[in-house]
């Protein structure tokens, strides 16, 4: 379902859980649910649901509720993950290869058709059914395979280096585990950052608040 009206990123966040969640009902057996049976699920209220899907057009009938076989392959289509968009790796270290092994790319819509490093030593290993290959061979590869989407796990000095040149050869969305923003000087790409260091900073303010009354 194409949607016309913008959408926040808060509901755009929200959806992978819908998603995951609506994926677990489906494998046992549910086939409907309320939106209130859905909130306790989710730590969600119904409200929101209710105003999240409706950014969409809305998928539940009064007094039934929601067909979770439908609305999970509804969300599927809105998130994109029914379509497999090709995907490179840039950078083959501990990083690059636990998400190409462990991370299942093409569940989330995306498929891994190359892999790339400019560590001496590692162009020719195997990493998930593929050859890392020299950067050096990344124009030529993009120009005949054209991928959309690169997979970044260099360093942040590495990944501005590479950045005009991944957008020319026409990449136009980023999954970065780099420190570098790829939007600061691509403001057409869609970029998605993930801070490790952040997010166990975030935990560690949560363990050591955790008797503490919020103050704001």
């Amino acid at each position: 379902m194409k949607n016309e009206k913008p959408v926040s990123s808060s509901v755009i966040n929200r959806l992978p859980r819908y998603y995951r969640f609506l994926g677990e009902l489906l494998d046992k057996g549910v086939t409907r649910i309320s939106s209130k049976e859905l909130s306790q699920l989710m730590k969600v209220t119904a409200s929101q649901i209710r105003q999240d899907l409706n950014c969409f057009g809305g998928f539940g009938q009064q007094g039934y509720g929601y067909n979770v076989e439908l609305l999970h392959r509804e969300i599927g289509s809105i998130l994109g993950v029914t379509n497999l968009t090709p995907a490179i790796l840039i950078g083959a270290g501990n990083l690059g290869k636990a998400i190409a092994n462990q991370v299942d790319l093409r569940r989330c819509g995306f498929q891994l058709i190359g892999a790339f490093d400019r560590t001496d030593g590692t162009a020719g290993q195997q990493l998930a059914n593929l050859t890392i290959q020299d950067i050096s061979e990344l124009e030529d590869f993009c120009n005949v395979h054209h991928p959309r989407i690169a997979i970044i796990c260099v360093s942040k000095q590495a990944a501005e280096s590479l950045a005009d040149h991944l957008v020319r050869l026409g990449i136009i969305g980023f999954w970065n585990f780099s420190s570098y923003d790829f939007a600061y000087s691509h403001e057409n790409v869609s970029t998605v950052n993930v801070h490790l260091r952040d997010s166990l900073m975030t935990l560690s303010y949560l363990v050591s608040h955790r008797d503490d009354s919020p103050s704001c």
